[in-house]
């Protein structure tokens, strides 16, 4: 078997365990939680219409509703996707190279050859 020695001065492989979702996934999710926040919003007009001679106090309040569930809709989509970002992790820089030693060189003369 053939294995691999590690040196205890080597860096740790960066766990992926705590790696953002994927960007599709996020925006799909994002896309999903503002389409139902729409369809409650759209609810909520509808409610609105329904109800405005009948019961005024609900009326206003299906109205109240869909005024701000938009501004809250965004607000929150926003906010979850800086929640997944989370903290930026140090990355070790490399270790320091000593720079090569200059060779001075003289200056030569190059004839052609003679025939």
């Amino acid at each position: 078997m053939n294995r691999i020695r590690r040196s205890r001065d080597a860096v740790p492989a960066e766990s992926i365990t705590r790696a953002r979702t994927g960007l599709t996934r996020d925006v799909r999710g994002r896309q999903r939680r503002y389409l139902v926040a729409m369809v409650v919003r759209t609810v909520c007009v509808v409610l609105m219409a329904a109800t405005w001679n009948r019961w005024p106090a609900l009326a206003a309040c299906a109205l109240a509703g869909a005024v701000v569930i938009p501004y809250v809709a965004v607000v929150l989509a926003q906010a979850h996707w800086r929640q997944q970002r989370g903290p930026r992790h140090a990355v070790a820089p490399p270790p320091r190279q000593e720079p090569a030693a200059r060779v001075v060189l003289e200056p030569t003369l190059i004839l052609p050859p003679e025939h």
